[in-house]
């Protein structure tokens, strides 16, 4: 899966285009690049409308290919190396947005799924056991 980056791409867009591929894991974009199984600090947070050519002015338009394969820590490193973005993957856990920081070591695919299960509403009534007759 390739998503397309230009110098004139929003950080927006990025997300977007990254949430289409994964609807349970958003990305955010941060001035300081996090150490491994750390979290990212809000007030380093960039603007979504930010345009690449003022983190990287020599970006040319680029393809870049994900897959669902990839762990976390891994996409955001190509992130990094690649575009020169501080990227943090955040879950969808029920209500709320967590940063995968203890996870990185999983599947972006495996980060998705676990998204989708904890944001379904399975309406499974519980089993009472005293409902079966034992001899």
């Amino acid at each position: 899966m390739n998503i397309k980056i230009s110098k004139t791409s929003t950080l927006q867009q990025i997300l977007d285009q990254f949430n289409a591929l994964f609807p349970y894991l958003k990305l955010e974009f941060y001035k300081e690049h996090h150490k491994p199984n750390e979290g990212s600090e809000a007030d380093n947070q960039l603007a979504h409308d930010t345009e690449l050519w003022t983190i990287q002015p020599d970006l040319a338009e680029i393809d870049v290919n994900i897959t669902g394969e990839m762990t976390v820590a891994e996409f955001e490193k190509m992130m990094k190396d690649t575009l020169k973005l501080n990227v943090q993957v955040f879950r969808k856990s029920a209500k709320i947005w967590l940063q995968t920081t203890s996870t990185d070591h999983w599947s972006l695919e495996k980060q998705n799924g676990k998204g989708e299960r904890s944001t379904t509403d399975y309406n499974i009534e519980p089993l009472d056991i005293t409902d079966f007759d034992v001899d």
